[in-house]
């Protein structure tokens, strides 16, 4: 397949737009992972921050949602391979001395991939077990305190001075005899300094190059996020394709598996109005080629998400941007819904979100929940599970910073569920929904946020819209 020109501008789009996201895996600039579920009995709320830097520590923190709950452990595991099958010594959970529902804990990651933590829960209700996937990736390389650099670099003035005087020493004192006066400097004694002073001179060249190269590495090693562009084929028709910059050697683009059904999630959304939002499962036609058929679309610029997952339990968000013209498209069918941002779903149905007058605030873990009233104001009764779960929402920032797709369940991909618990993810489908769906989700800073619910009933994908202010 030739690229064109369209090819072109739209890989520059996208580097330009990859610049401004940032970092990206499981989603666009939202690194923490948020989870709800039930261990055993125990129905829990989980967050798990993990690290900038690999290896490194990740923050975790359970909230029961029921009372009860006695001890929570925590282990962290590579999701496949070898080492999956020999965890270490799990660390126990901190219980919260002012709230006993809340639990803190930290657990090492050691290497970049796909891990897995396990939480085991204690209680009067027995036991069980959660597991919540977590992306480990290196996004940023943290500089030295400059105390710290200061402090290191007065030892290393006072070490070179130390052994360059030892070794001028050893030349001028080591053949006195007991008792002898010390000579004044000699030659010798001077070129020996001379010499020694060289030879720690070339040690600090070739350690400063050598430091220079594993920094070096550790920049290429830092996460680069999935590119995405986009060109019209044939009239209404799409070919989306993935541009890899070449993150890790391992990272592949034949071995994705599906989530909810479909290889890849993909999302367009105006910009920078965010006023048409669609939801769109292209099918794959070769390695890292996609098309679809689009839907109507009002003429414009697009910002382009495809949600992917690896066969190793791995989901990362592809990004790019598009500019589209007016086009008449094929009507929506099947999973696929989107269109004109607005809450008013026409007929007297209009999309709700239930909350109250706290305010949100950046990092902090919070549901958020949604509804559709009837013509009559009261929620419907007559929701449907939208591909196994009871909603989709996105959190779209309005600088193009933050995207992510959440579920009811969490922002966890659902197929890197089930490479790590097939059983969980057997139990996770919903089959009855509503008539309030909630979605839990920690916004990852502060900000002008769309967020983007998709609830469905009598058959039909229904599109919501909100603004939210994070101050």
């Amino acid at each position: 397949m030739r690229e064109t020109g369209s090819d072109v501008s739209a890989a520059k789009l996208f580097l330009l737009g990859a610049l401004c996201c940032g970092a990206a895996f499981a989603h666009v600039g939202s690194p923490d992972v948020f989870y709800q579920g039930k261990a055993g009995a125990y129905p829990l709320l989980v967050a798990i921050r993990p690290p900038e830097v690999i290896p490194g520590v990740a923050r975790i923190e359970v909230r029961s949602l029921a009372p009860g709950l006695q001890q929570l452990q925590l282990t962290p595991t590579p999701m496949t391979g070898e080492a999956a099958n020999h965890p270490p010594i799990a660390d126990i959970a901190v219980q919260s001395p002012i709230d006993p529902q809340f639990y803190e804990g930290s657990l090492w990651l050691m290497q970049m991939g796909s891990w897995v933590v396990h939480i085991h829960a204690t209680g009067p209700a027995g036991t069980g077990d959660l597991v919540v996937p977590v992306p480990a990736v290196a996004t940023r390389i943290r500089p030295m305190n400059s105390g710290v650099g200061y402090f290191l670099l007065g030892m290393m003035v006072f070490l070179v001075t130390g052994l360059v005087s030892i070794a001028g020493a050893a030349v001028r004192e080591a053949q006195l005899e007991p008792g002898q006066p010390s000579p004044r400097w000699t030659p010798k004694t001077l070129l020996t300094m001379a010499c020694t002073a060289a030879i720690l001179a070339f040690a600090l060249w070739r350690g400063n190059i050598w430091w220079a190269e594993d920094a070096a590495v550790s920049q290429q090693r830092l996460f680069k996020p999935l590119g995405i562009s986009a060109r019209m084929t044939d009239g209404d028709h799409a070919e989306f394709r993935l541009n890899d910059p070449g993150w890790l050697r391992l990272r592949r683009l034949d071995d994705l598996i599906p989530d909810h059904g479909h290889l890849m999630h993909l999302f367009l959304v105006r910009w920078p109005a965010m006023d048409q939002v669609f939801h769109l499962h292209p099918d794959q036609t070769a390695t890292g080629f996609f098309d679809l058929d689009l839907p109507p679309l009002p003429a414009g610029e697009y910002r382009i998400f495809g949600d992917i997952v690896h066969e190793n339990g791995f989901a990362e968000t592809a990004v790019g941007q598009v500019t589209l013209p007016d086009l008449r498209g094929k009507p929506l069918v099947g999973d696929d819904a989107g269109g004109a941002a607005t809450s008013d779903l026409g007929h007297g149905y209009r999309m709700i979100w239930q909350h109250d007058a706290t305010p949100v605030t950046a990092k902090g873990v919070r549901l958020f929940s949604f509804a559709i009233l009837g013509p009559d104001g009261k929620p419907v009764n007559d929701l449907q599970p939208y591909m196994g779960m009871g909603g989709h929402a996105e959190f779209v920032k309005r600088d193009g910073s933050v995207f992510a797709h959440v579920h009811p369940t969490g922002s966890v991909s659902m197929a890197s569920v089930a490479v790590a618990s097939p059983e969980q993810m057997a139990a996770m489908h919903e089959t009855t929904v509503g008539p309030v769906v909630s979605f839990p989700f920690g916004v990852p800073a502060p900000g002008s946020y769309r967020i983007f619910v998709q609830l469905k009933r009598a058959g039909k994908v229904e599109t919501g819209t909100f603004d939210l202010e994070v101050k």
